[in-house]
């Protein structure tokens, strides 16, 4: 079973994606902050981050920066979530290594649709189209 990370410190949009990616069948553990998502990255291997940009104690850009550190086996495909929608934003959250960048507020069906294309892609599968 996949195993899948949220980061959000939101708690209503956590919960919804909590509740949209166990509906699929996946394992899903959560966090609140920056600090939190640390914590569970060192306790356990994900195949999926679900990052938000902005969180208190340290940034979705700062955890995304570690994650290379606390997953030394095994990197995670990462999805950031932000309302920070401009070029400059996006551009640091690709050259900080993200698998795909989704605009908040996004559509619960895109937004399963692509977690489920980038968690397929990992098994070595084609994308459909």
């Amino acid at each position: 079973m996949k195993q899948i990370l949220i980061v959000e410190d939101e708690e209503v949009l956590r919960m919804l994606a909590v509740d949209l990616l166990t509906d699929e069948g996946y394992e899903v553990d959560e966090a609140a902050d920056g600090a939190e998502a640390l914590a569970r990255l060192r306790e356990r291997d994900y195949d999926l981050i679900v990052l938000d940009y902005m969180l208190p104690f340290y940034s979705g850009l700062e955890v995304l920066e570690s994650i290379d550190c606390h997953c030394p086996e095994r990197r995670p495909k990462v999805i950031m979530l932000s309302a920070k929608t401009g070029p400059a934003d996006q551009g640091r959250a690709w050259a900080a290594g993200v698998d795909w960048f989704i605009e908040k507020p996004y559509r619960p069906t895109e937004f399963v649709k692509k977690v489920n294309e980038i968690l397929h892609e990992t098994d070595g599968h084609e994308l459909s189209s």
